[in-house]
């Protein structure tokens, strides 16, 4: 498709988050100019922008830094052009700050009382209640007995934020006066810490009684005041040290039952119309076939987005945040030809995260191969120190036909063993140790 402009004068827009790849690549397909403000800073990502900003806490840590974040959005505000900022995953903790900080260029997104109404526990579940939209369980109290309860902290993302509660009773056992029984509400300017093993005195928390059924999410676009539904995608977890739910990617579009389909669109279109909702959203849920159980709604654009580039891209062929932007900036839905297109896929799409099986350094020869593998993206630089545990490519996979679910997964763990492989075979001797993981 022709750019809308040339490319000197194309207007720019900042994306920011953990990672700023999926949100900076989709706004090149819109023929915009982009700033890219994240923690990794991969190459993939700065092909994509004009610019790149580190906002990472640094200490090794994989978290975005307050302080460094405002310094870059203040510099990128004087870019020619702007048309504002979209924020994506990990700015959690900060968004009710950041609503209200002065001299930042605009927010492209839900406003702070959106977010709040969908973030704060005790507000959303009750809403979810009056809406007689079904959830699990939730106490803000802790439970009697922890069994078949989890632990969550509001601003979390990812899954790294979620254990057991039965974690929490073996820190009341060792310390009874440091845990407390109910759990604090959240107040708008709270940053919490990372999760437990301490106690939630500052944490936004809640208990969950884990739910039964298939993890999904629903992507959505919120414009007029209804929630314009994109598609359906499996959510992938995994167990990182004793954080069991970790996030670890998506496969869609996937098919659901008519019915189900009809009261999941009817519960968003719901939330959006009291909650004001705008833009790209996601509602990650538990589907048991039949019923379905809300679990959250991530205020912001969702790494599934890729899923339905990828799967559909005649559907999209300016990108997802293209629309995101026009809902938030004009309050326009996406076009309705895009709407039908996508929900009749070609293929099905995968992503999945490869986290490091054991630590080494990434070579120039492994970070060019990536970069040049199709179904490699988040490409991190040459030098770049991965510890185990830790991100360190995202695999992109594309299968036809549509709903092709097993061939997504087969997919997947083929171009995961060959990534494995390929920590091995290029890198330096003496980082030849990962051996048993492919």
């Amino acid at each position: 498709m022709k750019p809308r402009w040339p490319l000197a004068h194309a207007p720019f827009v900042a994306v920011a988050g953990l990672s700023a790849r999926l949100l900076a690549q989709s706004a090149t397909r819109a023929g915009l100019r982009v700033a890219a403000l994240d923690i990794f800073g991969d190459r993939d990502t700065r092909e994509a922008a004009g610019f790149w900003f580190d906002i990472g806490g640094g200490s090794g840590a994989l978290a975005v830094d307050r302080a460094r974040l405002v310094d870059a959005l203040a510099r990128v505000a004087r870019l020619p052009h702007l048309v504002g900022w979209v924020g994506g995953s990990g700015l959690e903790p900060l968004m009710a700050q950041l609503c209200g900080e002065p001299g930042l260029p605009r927010f492209l997104g839900n406003d702070a009382a959106a977010i709040a109404a969908v973030r704060e526990p005790r507000r959303f579940f009750a809403l979810l209640d009056e809406l007689r939209i079904p959830h699990p369980d939730v106490s803000f109290e802790r439970p009697a007995s922890a069994e078949s309860w989890l632990l969550k902290l509001a601003d979390g993302c990812g899954g790294t934020h979620i254990q057991p509660a039965a974690a929490l009773d073996a820190v009341f056992d060792a310390a009874p006066d440091a845990v407390p029984s109910v759990v604090p509400d959240a107040e708008p300017h709270a940053v919490p810490d990372t999760v437990p093993n301490t106690a939630l005195a500052s944490a936004p928390g809640y208990f969950q009684r884990i739910g039964h059924g298939r993890p999904l999410s629903a992507l959505f676009i919120g414009a007029e005041g209804r929630a314009h539904l994109i598609g359906f995608a499996e959510q992938l977890t995994c167990a990182i040290g004793d954080r069991d739910f970790v996030h670890a990617g998506s496969i869609g579009p996937i098919e659901m039952p008519p019915p189900a389909a009809a009261r999941i669109e009817a519960a968003l279109d719901a939330l959006c119309a009291r909650t004001g909702l705008v833009g790209i959203n996601s509602c990650d849920f538990l589907f048991d076939g039949a019923a379905f159980d809300v679990l959250e709604i991530n205020a912001r654009p969702s790494s599934t987005m890729t899923l339905y580039e990828t799967a559909s891209p005649d559907a999209w062929p300016r990108g997802l945040l293209a629309c995101h932007l026009d809902a938030c900036r004009f309050g326009r839905p996406p076009p309705s030809a895009s709407l039908a297109l996508a929900r009749r896929p070609r293929a099905c799409a995968g992503q999945q995260v490869l986290f490091a099986p054991a630590p080494f350094t990434v070579s120039e020869a492994f970070s060019d191969a990536c970069l040049r593998d199709p179904q490699c993206r988040d490409v991190p630089m040459p030098g770049t120190r991965i510890e185990a545990g830790q991100p360190v490519c995202t695999l992109l996979v594309r299968v036809t036909p549509a709903g092709a679910v097993q061939h997504v997964r087969a997919a997947l763990d083929a171009q995961r063993a060959r990534v494995v492989q390929r920590i091995e075979t290029c890198n330096e001797p003496d980082y030849a140790f990962i051996h048993s993981h492919s």
